[in-house]
């Protein structure tokens, strides 16, 4: 069976629903393939760091009001371990009422899919890709879904899947730096209660970030390979010696921890990000260290931006190579913004060269005090780089 689309969207997850929601009252015929059965079906210990920019987003399409865990970030403490020097940043310093928040990704994932469902979108979960074609007049799917295969045909094909179907685009294939690192995931308590700060610590073994999540705090501890499985198999009071060890005393004594869960960590980009009637969003355009919460806020803003070239272009033009050039001109100084910063900000932390401890001090302090610093950095993080 074959049939014709104006947007095709492959992945149903957070970026594809959303891209679809941001599209729901253009009039365009939109269909989305996901494949789960059920989006976020099994249990997931992230947390998202989410900017307040992109609460505006969510906002716009209605799905800000169904989050149930969203915590807010009034602070941001960004410290090294063994060296001077501190940065804080502040919510009311810039009029805001949160620099960000912290959400559950099952909880952003459910009322996602609460939104589709009530916008009758044309969402198939279950729907396994088996092939993908682009071309100068249109983009191609098959796939299967219930007892059949199937064939679609799109004006447009947005790819926003993490990027499990870009081996069936050779043309697309991402570049990938690993880290040899992993993040270890997981809820912990302390004495003290996290009173929204969200705390970034810089050790010479990786980052640590302590975020504000509820009563606790959500932990994404950066460490080798070797040593997220060491972690992973401690007992709990070992488990939090350790970390109180590694991050100090800022939070107090660590008193209990959640399950746990290792995350392998690598910097993943696929360039360029459109083909003919193709769009490549999210993370299947790039991955990034989760030093800094960037991912997410990323990949919405991709997807909110395509939606807005989608729905200013003609009928007739949508996926066309003047469309998808300014998406990428539109998405090009950002994202490479949002990676350059991530990777050569954790590239300097985490050089244990003495004098750059000392230049590492000597940074956090002028960003603490030098004026303009503070909010040039804020307004980069919250709302995204433009050219």
């Amino acid at each position: 069976m074959e049939s014709h689309v104006d947007v095709l969207i492959v992945g149903g997850g957070p970026t594809g629903a959303s891209l679809a929601l941001a599209l729901r009252d253009s009039g365009l015929d939109v269909v989305v393939l996901e494949a789960q059965r059920e989006v976020g079906e099994g249990d997931d210990p992230r947390a998202l760091a989410l900017s307040y920019g992109t609460r505006l987003i969510l906002q716009q399409l209605d799905v800000w009001r169904r989050l149930r865990s969203a915590t807010p970030i009034e602070t941001v403490h960004v410290s090294q371990r063994g060296g001077f020097g501190r940065a804080l940043l502040k919510a009311d310093e810039s009029g805001l009422p949160a620099l960000g928040y912290v959400v559950d990704y099952p909880d952003l994932n459910a009322a996602l899919q609460a939104k589709v469902a009530e916008a009758e979108l044309a969402y198939l979960s279950g729907a396994t890709v088996t092939a993908l074609r682009s071309g100068a007049e249109a983009a191609e799917a098959e796939f299967d879904h219930g007892d059949g295969s199937h064939r679609v045909r799109a004006k447009l094909l947005v790819l926003a899947d993490g990027g499990r179907c870009l081996d069936l685009l050779p043309d697309m294939a991402p570049s990938v730096k690993d880290y040899r690192q992993c993040a270890v995931l997981a809820r912990v308590k302390s004495e003290q209660p996290n009173r929204h700060i969200a705390y970034e610590r810089f050790t010479p073994l990786g980052p640590i970030a302590l975020l504000p999540s509820g009563d606790r705090w959500a932990l994404v501890w950066t460490v080798s390979t070797e040593e997220a499985g060491e972690l992973m198999a401690l007992g709990e009071e070992e488990f939090l010696e350790r970390l109180h060890d590694r991050f100090g005393d800022r939070a107090g004594r660590f008193t209990a921890v959640g399950p746990r869960a290792s995350w392998p960590l690598v910097l993943k980009q696929t360039r360029p990000v459109t083909g003919q009637r193709l769009a490549v969003v999210g993370n299947a355009a790039q991955i990034l260290h989760p030093f800094a919460g960037q991912g997410f806020n990323l990949a919405l803003r991709d997807a909110w931006e395509l939606a807005d070239e989608i729905l200013k272009a003609a009928p007739a033009d949508i996926g066309d190579e003047a469309m998808l050039r300014a998406y990428r001109g539109r998405r090009e100084w950002d994202t490479k913004g949002g990676i350059a910063f991530t990777d050569s900000v954790l590239s300097l932390f985490t050089n244990a060269v003495p004098s750059l401890q000392a230049a590492r001090g000597i940074g956090l302090t002028l960003l603490d005090t030098l004026p303009g610093a503070k909010p040039l950095l804020l307004n980069r993080l919250i709302y995204g780089a433009r050219s």
